[in-house]
């Protein structure tokens, strides 16, 4: 499940992360409110977590042009503001779900889980690159049709750089979000799962491409 969490308080952005990543959700954070409106207009989620306070673009105009494009993604907001007025705002502008600062972790999690049950029916579990396909959900990766025998890590590793096809994810990314569990990995472990990776999708139309100093690139050739 892809996130997008949009928060400039450094400290609240990393305890937010870090609860989405064991819950095993494929979070991108962005603390610019211009910025995040890019990432929306170019990227597919499952849900955003939205704060209403950004500098240059507040939440308000974020979810005011997601809505006009017609962009049915679950939105959560998450704001200090904590008059009436303002939550109408909010969902009068397009918000599903409202949560006001200071709010209890148990809550923010059971009201995310609220909101991705009430998506599941329209979000997208299928990532596809060429004959290159992965099932989110059954957590099942096929090549041109033909099962892939990819271990829990290695699908991991594939979804990570499926959802950032075209663009490069670099090692710190893929550890990041391998962390998932809360065990810590190496970036050397990293280049083993790429490098096991890269050998069982070689007789397909996609390929892993290494870009020294910068991370990895999974492209359809």
């Amino acid at each position: 499940m892809r996130v997008l969490l949009v928060e400039d308080d450094p400290i609240l952005a990393d305890v937010l992360k870090r609860i989405l990543l064991r819950s095993h959700y494929v979070v991108t954070h962005e603390a610019n409110g211009i910025a995040a409106d890019q990432l929306l207009t170019v990227n597919q989620y499952e849900l955003v977590i939205l704060d209403m306070g950004l500098p240059e673009m507040d939440g308000v105009e974020i979810l005011r042009r997601l809505r006009l494009r017609n962009v049915k993604v679950p939105v959560l907001i998450l704001t200090a503001r904590d008059k009436v007025e303002d939550r109408v705002q909010g969902l009068d502008s397009g918000a599903d779900d409202f949560l006001a600062k200071p709010f209890e972790l148990l809550e923010l999690e059971a009201r995310i889980r609220a909101l991705l049950r009430r998506g599941h029916a329209t979000a997208s579990t299928r990532l596809q690159v060429g004959g290159l396909c992965l099932d989110t959900v059954g957590h099942r990766a096929t090549l041109n049709g033909d099962y892939l025998e990819l271990s829990a890590r290695e699908l991991s590793v594939l979804e990570v750089l499926m959802l950032r096809a075209g663009r490069v994810a670099s090692k710190e990314i893929l550890s990041e979000q391998m962390s998932a569990l809360g065990e810590e990995m190496s970036l050397n472990a990293i280049e083993v799962y790429v490098h096991r990776l890269r050998k069982k999708i070689l007789s397909g139309d996609v390929s892993i491409r290494t870009l020294r100093g910068l991370g990895y690139l999974l492209e359809k050739i």
